[in-house]
């Protein structure tokens, strides 16, 4: 850790239960100091580390009864997958006779399936098959918490998609809290009962996965959910006969929000505003309509089998677009635009706050 940087700064955290916690940001944020923290591996400079009501600030990590996988799977290089799997019941603190070993050992392989692995060592396995040794090797247990550092990082797409559910029963099975580590937020999305965001170290914001998608606390928090990526765009607010207005990306046309949020908008003093629109929220059309469709042109274009994500140049501004898989379209063509103002969010152009969304009552 840096000297004049603290990777982890003041942070407050009350996780209940038998809860799905995902500690979720880009890499650096500290989340994994955050695990290291629980389990005992680093120690704070100040504050308090509670289990179960018990503070373990003093307590070594073998005596803290916790379960964790690490993203470098952690292995023993010497140890069949079967014995590493066994190891944590065959230590002296959490010691198990051989015949409840071996059913335990079964039960996780099979979920995990690497069944047909039993007698190889770490070496000759891929690195998914690692990982899932790994997360079989903490499963075996029944800790206080699992401790989750981005296990599924190394799987492939069809099996990573199949462990998200698969995790999410275990949990639910074991009725065990679970602390998660990802900076994928898919993961994030499907699995948590509440996430939280962190950035340098801090929380940006805790709450559940529908409000971190459509009430994020400001502009950091936005740009991490969703794919393609939130439009982010400036926008100058005036009140025209009572209404507020919106004049942005170089249009004639103004952008009026919803009423309810129009006037928490005026209301709040803010004249320079940045103004977000997921994908999903802008139609498009190749022709113009009328005159309220914004017009631009095809930047870029990109077929991914379920969706295609078409940017829109529109005047140096790049609107990312969700469209249906069956659109075409060539690089420079005319697109014509329109936002969906009830789904739009308006944060604040200098401090990045959000100020108000389009539909103020809606996942608050």
């Amino acid at each position: 850790m840096s000297k004049d940087r603290a990777a982890v700064d003041n942070l407050s955290l009350d996780i209940k239960d038998n809860e799905f916690f995902v500690l979720f940001g880009p890499a650096g944020a500290g989340k994994t100091t955050t695990l290291k923290l629980i389990a005992g591996i680093e120690f704070p400079d100040n504050g308090l580390v509670k289990i179960g009501g018990e503070i373990v600030n003093l307590i070594e990590p073998m005596n803290r009864n916790v379960s964790m996988v690490f993203e470098n799977y952690a292995l023993y290089p010497h140890l069949s997958v079967y014995d590493n799997i066994a190891f944590p019941m065959r230590s002296p603190l959490h010691k198990k006779d051989e015949a409840f070993i071996k059913e335990a050992v079964e039960r996780v392989v099979k979920m995990m399936k690497i069944d047909g692995l039993y007698e190889r060592r770490p070496s000759q396995l891929s690195n998914g098959q690692r990982q899932r040794v790994a997360i079989g090797r903490c499963l075996v247990r029944e800790p206080k918490v699992f401790l989750m550092d981005e296990p599924l990082a190394h799987l492939d797409a069809k099996l990573r998609n199949f462990m998200r559910g698969e995790l999410k029963e275990m949990q639910s099975a074991f009725n065990t809290t679970t602390i998660y580590v990802t900076h994928d937020f898919m993961e994030a999305m499907s699995l948590a009962d509440r996430i939280a965001v962190l950035n340098n170290g801090k929380i940006e914001q805790l709450g559940t996965s529908l409000q971190m998608y459509y009430t994020p606390v400001n502009e950091f928090v936005a740009r991490l959910f969703g794919e393609p990526e939130i439009n982010i765009f400036p926008a100058a607010l005036s009140c025209e006969n009572g209404v507020a207005v919106l004049k942005a990306l170089g249009q004639e046309q103004a952008l009026v929000p919803e009423k309810d949020a129009g006037q928490i908008l005026l209301e709040s003093g803010v004249k320079q505003l940045d103004v977000g629109v997921r994908g999903v929220d802008v139609d498009f059309s190749f022709a113009g309509l009328d005159s309220s469709w914004i017009k631009g042109s095809v930047y870029a274009f990109e077929p991914i089998g379920n969706k295609v994500i078409m940017t829109a140049d529109v005047n140096g501004e790049k609107i990312r677009i969700s469209a249906p898989n069956s659109t075409n379209a060539d690089l420079d063509q005319t697109v014509y635009i329109k936002f969906d103002m009830k789904n739009a969010l308006f944060f604040d152009g200098g401090s990045k706050t959000l100020i108000a969304r389009g539909e103020m009552e809606k996942y608050r």
